[in-house]
């Protein structure tokens, strides 16, 4: 886990902050559970602790919450919120609102029988209880008052091409205040996995292109899969008991201390060795070395103890693993304020044979280090740097009061009996009707509740949105001045370490190096985006229109986005029978075969090895290495653990045999040799020797995380919905990282890269699942037949990456040097910045951006997802489209990508996969030139950091 999330994580089962998180969809107007998370729409992949790391980048991890993570929690209305279906034998009741009503140019889309209702037509009546408020954040217009005319949406779509894809929820900023990043905690309303069309389906063989690899028949160990998952049977096994992940020491809570009271006294000798590493040439070449190991010899124990403490269904465990991470990270961030440690370091970096000596993947982890020392501004003066540190604290502090504030009830709406005529929902809509006929009362609607959501997407008239929508994205002075304080703070620490903004300092270490080439990607990906969203609004304008007998082109407001284009839920690309997680599984299993060589294969665990007995165990084998790691599977839903998906890195790759743990007890005496034996013992555990490379590793283990429906004797195997589909699939492309990713240093292992590096291998992932070739490996027998479906666009997509691109560029406005003048005003930025570049007219009294959390978690950041999506789509587009199983595009991914985690330049490698050598540059241009790829082939949905 990052050195920069520990301070953040101090209560149980809150900060997801080093583990990857999921967020699988966003909400338009406002919503429902995020309130638990503020990364509902983002998936970022966590980083361990490391040496170094900046106080200020710990600060943006997400703020202790009890088990909920940043993508899991999300607004109802984005699809988070897990619906319950109703009786088993009730069909579909598709609800037709507003514009949903057929035109003559429209055909009607039949339910399909059997399948269940999704969060999209049901609703309950009751409000939910601190609901937060995820605001469909206004597309923003040329003017803010008064409002543009209708020249200013409308001029230059109609000439403009059509775009292309499907619509993918929300790009709304998230109202929870979670923790992880990414990762969205509560999963999208289930249905079955099924397409329904315009007209009558057909049916057909899977279709491959003549050049696709052959599919190759599913293995023993593949269809094992599907048993293991699908049909689970008591554990038989009578091997010797064990503890947490096979570690025999680990069998109970007060064991787990004792190992971090022993690691922190090894640590402490280690420290101590390399703090005297300038007394001896020998030790000198040595430092890089021993700082990755001292790394991760800590994140070993901190990162364990951030699983358990969010996953273990004991509360004694969940207690001690608080304990034990606090104990740690407290040590961490002292090392990370030792001027000691940056001194050797620099002394190392400053020596040119030694560094001569480092190999690229050495050399990157000591910059890595040394750069993670320097915004820790620890090589400032002790004045400065005594202001660093009150500077980060105040940031810290800002910080969690802002995401508690994201999801703070906002005040109700005041809706009238009469406003809600013609509602067409039945079913709360009728009620609510009831409720204020018989009460005499106006109806308060809070925003974030059911009924708010059942208004924006159901209610005729637009007064009744448009007070939900004011409610929903409303803020009082002290959220605006809260929000600004922070921001104050941000600049104010980047001008202490001689930077001119928060962003200039963030993005030094990424991919786009500085602002001003984000500013360069963002403007690109604009100028392709903005003339499809235009032409988009047009739809929708034409939809308001016909709906109120209008002149032409009435202006589309922000509270007419959900009635005029309601949200879909994520489908397939063509009709399948129902997916269970077995035959997912095995799925992925024969897509890593085909790709990589590489196969997941079922694996017993001991007793005592998994804190829950419905915990699986895949062991994860290349054909020619052997095993590469473990992946712990704990995939369904139980009391108490977080909710959505998440990827927690428990242990890196890292290599072992040249470690010299003798020369660490150089001054040790016989009470330290016996009080750091514990700790020995845990870390000798779990690797491998790999012959012809003459060499030992350390092997991986990560977790999954889920929260799918437990099989059962009643109702069979776990069925999963299309978007738990990709969910599972984004997760495993992280997975898939961490197990090949094999290097020398943990540091850089796997998922161990750049911010706006890390989403690339996930994304990847689903796009396999447009592919038929890949679909057809859900069938083990090669017999599976489609239903033809027709084509259905969505015209709301290309707004909806539109206002991510708005987004985008608010993050970094309001990480400029713009926030050091004293008349800066954030709600004047965000007015500007419609007036400017938005399409949707800014409605005056609105400030949605006070619950805008990701401007905490992804301060100058929030750009990455965007930038791994358009990456991800060239890859696709260049290396697998024409043949999705290609072993040798498999191959060449796996060599210039995975396998170096982030042990090389991002750029290089993703400029030698796509044979771009132009990228290589890493500039502005080469940024540019990402924006122009545009995001093609987008297979699902916005928001799955």
């Amino acid at each position: 886990m990052d050195l920069d999330e520990a301070e953040n994580a101090t209560s149980r089962r809150n900060t997801t902050s080093g583990t990857r998180r999921s967020a699988r969809s966003t909400a338009p107007n406002g919503s429902s559970k995020a309130a638990d998370d503020e990364w509902n729409e983002w998936r970022g992949e966590r980083r361990s602790v490391r040496l170094g790391a900046s106080v200020d980048t710990q600060l943006d991890g997400p703020p202790p919450k009890r088990a909920r993570t940043d993508d899991s929690a999300v607004s109802g209305i984005s699809g988070d919120v897990p619906v319950q279906s109703g009786k088993a034998n009730e069909s579909l009741k598709i609800k037709v609102n507003g514009a949903g009503t057929l035109k003559p140019t429209e055909t009607a889309v039949e339910a399909v029988a059997g399948k269940k209702r999704s969060k999209f037509w049901y609703y309950a009546v009751e409000p939910i209880a601190s609901a937060a408020t995820t605001p469909y954040i206004p597309l923003a217009s040329n003017e803010v008052q008064p409002p543009p005319d209708r020249k200013q949406q409308l001029d230059g779509m109609s000439d403009e091409p059509n775009g292309n894809g499907g619509r993918y929820p929300s790009t709304t900023p998230s109202a929870s205040a979670s923790h992880a990043l990414t990762r969205p905690t509560s999963l999208c309303p289930r249905f079955r996995a099924s397409l329904h069309a315009g007209r009558p389906p057909g049916k057909t063989a899977l279709a491959r292109s003549a050049t696709t690899s052959a599919v190759q028949p599913a293995s023993v160990d593949d269809t094992n899969l599907i048993a293991f998952f699908d049909h689970p049977q008591t554990s038989q096994n009578v091997a010797t008991p064990t503890g947490i992940f096979g570690h025999r020491i680990l069998t109970t809570p007060a064991a787990f201390d004792d190992l971090a009271d022993s690691t922190l006294r090894r640590a402490t000798l280690l420290t101590a060795r390399i703090l005297r590493a300038r007394e001896s040439r020998d030790e000198l070449f040595k430092v890089v070395k021993n700082l990755d190991r001292l790394s991760n010899m800590l994140c070993g124990i901190i990162d364990l103890a951030e699983l358990l403490r969010n996953a273990h269904p004991d509360p004694m465990w969940v207690q001690c693993a608080n304990d034990v991470y606090e104990k740690l990270c407290e040590f961490m961030n002292v090392l990370n304020t030792d001027v000691g440690l940056y001194e050797v370091l620099s002394a190392v970096l400053s020596d040119r044979e030694v560094v001569r000596s480092l190999s690229p993947e050495a050399h990157q982890t000591a910059l890595i280090f040394w750069r993670d020392f320097e915004k820790s501004g620890i090589h400032l003066p002790p004045a400065q740097r005594e202001r660093f540190v009150s500077l980060s604290t105040e940031i810290l502090v800002l910080g969690r009061q802002f995401l508690n504030e994201t999801v703070a009830a906002r005040p109700p709406a005041r809706i009238q009996y009469s406003e809600l005529q013609g509602v067409k929902d039945l079913g709360m809509g009728a009620r609510l009707r009831l409720q204020a006929q018989v009460t005499k009362r106006d109806l308060l609607v809070y925003p974030g509740s059911l009924q708010a959501q059942m208004i924006m997407r159901s209610a005729p008239a637009e007064e009744p949105r448009r007070k939900v929508y004011m409610a929903t994205n409303s803020s009082t002075p002290e959220q605006i001045d809260l929000l600004e304080r922070l921001l104050r703070a941000r600049g104010k620490l980047a001008r202490l370490v001689g930077k001119e903004s928060f962003a200039h300092m963030t993005l030094a270490d990424k991919m786009a190096k500085s602002p001003e080439n984000v500013q360069h990607f963002l403007e690109a990906l604009m100028d392709y985006t903005r003339p499809y969203a235009r032409r988009a609004l047009r739809t929708l304008s034409q939809r308001k229109q016909a709906h109120l007998n209008t002149p032409p082109y009435p202006i589309i407001q922000a509270w007419d986005r959900d009635y005029y284009c309601p949200p879909e839920p994520p489908a397939p690309p063509v009709a399948l029978p129902p997916l269970t997680l077995g035959t997912v599984f095995m799925a992925l299993s024969r897509l890593f075969q085909a790709l990589y060589g590489v196969s997941l294969r079922l694996s017993e665990p001991s007793p005592g090895e998994v804190w829950h007995a419905d915990v699986r165990k895949l062991e994860v084998i290349d054909e020619e290495l052997g095993i590469l790691g473990w992946i712990y599977a704990d995939l369904f839903a139980r009391a108490g653990k977080p909710g959505g998906a998440a990827h927690y890195t428990v242990r890196c790759s890292r290599r072992i045999d040249d470690d010299d743990d003798e020369g660490d007890l150089r001054y040790a005496d016989g009470h330290d040799r016996e009080v750091i034996q514990l700790s020995q013992d845990f870390q000798a555990e779990q690797y491998l020797r790999i012959a012809h490379q003459g060499a030992t590793y350390q092997l991986p283990v990560v977790v999954l995380l889920c929260e799918f429906l437990r099989p059962s004797v009643s109702r069979g195997p776990t069925t999963l919905e299309w978007h738990e589909v990709l969910t599972l699939f984004h997760e495993m492309g992280h997975a898939m990282h961490s197990m090949i990713g094999r290097t020398e240093y943990q540091n850089v292992s796997g998922t161990r890269c750049a911010t706006d590096f890390v989403e690339l291998p996930s994304i990847l992932m689903e796009h396999f699942l447009g592919s038929s070739a890949v679909l057809s490996l859900f069938d083990p027998e090669g017999n599976l037949t489609i239903h033809q479906n027709g084509h259905h666009e969505d015209p709301c997509r290309s707004i909806d990456t539109h206002t991510q691109i708005l987004l985008a560029m608010l993050d970094q406005t309001y990480h400029s040097s713009v926030v050091h003048s004293p008349a800066f005003d954030s709600t004047v930025a965000l007015a500007r910045l419609y007036e400017d570049r938005g399409l949707v007219p800014y409605v005056s009294g609105t400030s949605w951006h006070t619950q805008f959390g990701h401007l905490f978690g992804y301060g100058a950041t929030y750009y990455s997802y965007l930038f791994d999506r358009a990456i991800a789509s060239r890859v696709w587009r260049k290396k697998f489209h024409a043949d999705p199983l290609s072993r040798d595009a498999g191959e060449k991914y796996k060599k210039e990508v995975l396998r170096y985690g982030g042990g090389r330049d991002a750029w290089d490698m993703v400029g030698s996969l796509l044979d771009s050598p132009s990228l290589k540059r890493a500039d502005g241009e080469a940024m540019a030139e990402v924006g122009r790829w545009r995001i093609e082939d987008d297979v699902s949905i916005p928001g799955r950091h």
